[in-house]
């Protein structure tokens, strides 16, 4: 395989992943970003993102000499020895939820606006952030330039496995209406062996929306499901894993939980709907997905309140409550569109007293976003924070088991007990063994399993 030169516009969760990796299967990476500190930081070595082996991965490539950071994008390409211009250039640039749910382009648009002119001729631009179907065809209306050729190559990664799923992902996909363009980008991928998609642009790019939008949708699924399991008896943990059995559904995605959230799917599912509607086509399918995940967020609240006032509307005013778990998922630092926060919100709102506790944001191995010298926070978003989880649960009438920390599974139960003013467990992710709260004196209430709790 012959390394190429690549530029990376954006060193946020996917830049800086697909720059380290890219770096480590033998290219040379030159990564641009606007952010002064930022790349000084990356420079040094010190990765703000929470992401397993990512800040390894960069130390390692940036020592090697396969990995850079530049300030700003016309800067990288001046970075270039004279005659080897970048032979791909990667947008890994925000596009954020607008206005109706419409994908924000503005970042894609400037660094085209900015860098266009000077690339060389041959570079193939890649979109590598998510965008709405056509973004290849609008991004290269933009250049006015038939020597570059634009390909979409959607990224497919976790947080809190992007390494592992870009070094070892299910598939590849390559979409460009220019073929040699499409080969030269799949080409930089030949040495994991994946199956590769080639594709025209615009599947692609929907390709992308299709998968996150059906993930979204099992998760509503399940979540439906546990309310179902609660109302006629069910367990939901014995539901999925009789289902999980099935290869057509397959164990992924079936736990149950507060609503999904994250930097993907909230905004993928309505830039869908959006490319529906402009298509003439009422996708209530996914519509009704989306309706159930707010609609789990008031279900929790409607939990919280019936164990600890026995009433589905029962009041929370100035009842005290300990919230484990911010991020929207554990293994991250991502706070945003997180499910945890939403049901903080309306916690806030219905009265409630809320401390929090997150392995993110204080000392240890997850948080890495603050070891530069900056402090951790004393709150996020409205919810002090405690330093560590018997503090926040001091005086506590309910704790709320809000992201699945694998840290909360062995807590000692005993003193979180002894450090509450009640005794009662709501864990909206199942994450915690009832018998070990029971045997700590805890009630503990889940999701689509049964609870000692009636209506009055």
């Amino acid at each position: 395989m012959f390394a190429r030169r690549v530029m990376v516009v954006g060193t946020g969760y996917v830049g800086l992943t697909t720059g380290a990796c890219l770096a480590s299967l033998g290219h040379e990476v030159v990564c641009a970003d606007i952010d002064t500190a930022k790349v000084e930081r990356l420079r040094r070595g010190v990765v703000d993102i929470v992401e397993p082996g990512l800040s390894e991965l960069v130390s390692e490539q940036t020592s090697a000499g396969r990995l850079s950071f530049v300030v700003g994008n016309s800067a990288a390409l001046a970075s270039f020895e004279e005659g080897r211009s970048p032979e791909v250039v990667f947008l890994c640039v925000p596009t954020p939820m607008g206005a109706g749910g419409v994908a924000d382009l503005r970042a894609v648009e400037s660094v085209m606006e900015e860098v266009g002119a000077s690339l060389a001729p041959g570079t193939v631009v890649v979109n590598k952030s998510t965008v709405p179907v056509g973004t290849a065809e609008r991004t290269a209306e933009m250049l006015e330039r038939a020597d570059i050729g634009v390909v979409s190559n959607p990224e497919f990664l976790r947080e809190g496995s992007a390494v592992k799923d870009f070094l070892g992902p299910d598939r590849i996909v390559v979409g460009s209406d220019n073929q040699d363009a499409a080969e030269r980008v799949a080409a930089l991928y030949a040495r994991l062996g994946a199956p590769t998609v080639l594709t025209d642009a615009a599947s692609a790019e929907l390709m992308k929306y299709a998968a996150n939008c059906f993930l979204a949708m099992k998760l509503s699924y399940v979540n439906a499901m546990a309310e179902l399991c609660e109302r006629v008896g069910a367990d939901i943990a014995d539901v999925t894993e009789g289902i999980g059995y099935d290869r057509r559904i397959g164990q992924a995605f079936l736990s149950p939980g507060p609503g999904w959230g994250g930097s993907c799917l909230p905004k993928d599912t309505h830039a869908l709907l959006q490319v529906a509607d402009a298509a003439d086509f009422e996708f209530r399918l996914l519509r009704a997905t989306i309706d159930t995940n707010t609609r789990q967020r008031q279900r929790i609240v409607d939990k919280v309140r019936l164990a600890v006032t026995g009433k589905r509307t029962g009041s929370l005013s100035r009842v005290r409550l300990c919230l484990l778990g911010l991020t929207f998922k554990a293994g991250t630092d991502d706070l945003r569109d997180s499910p945890a926060l939403a049901i903080a919100a309306l916690l806030r709102q219905a009265g409630a007293e809320l401390v929090g506790f997150d392995p993110a944001f204080v000392d240890g191995p997850e948080a890495l976003k603050f070891r530069d010298g900056e402090p951790a926070p004393s709150e996020v978003e409205g919810v002090p924070l405690a330093a560590d989880a018997v503090s926040a649960a001091q005086g506590a009438e309910a704790v709320l088991v809000l992201t699945e920390w694998a840290q909360f599974r062995s807590l000692d139960w005993s003193v979180m007990a002894a450090a509450m003013k009640r005794p009662i467990v709501v864990d909206t992710r199942n994450v915690v063994d009832p018998a070990t709260l029971r045997r700590a004196g805890l009630t503990a209430v889940g999701l689509g399993r049964r609870t000692d709790f009636g209506e009055e």
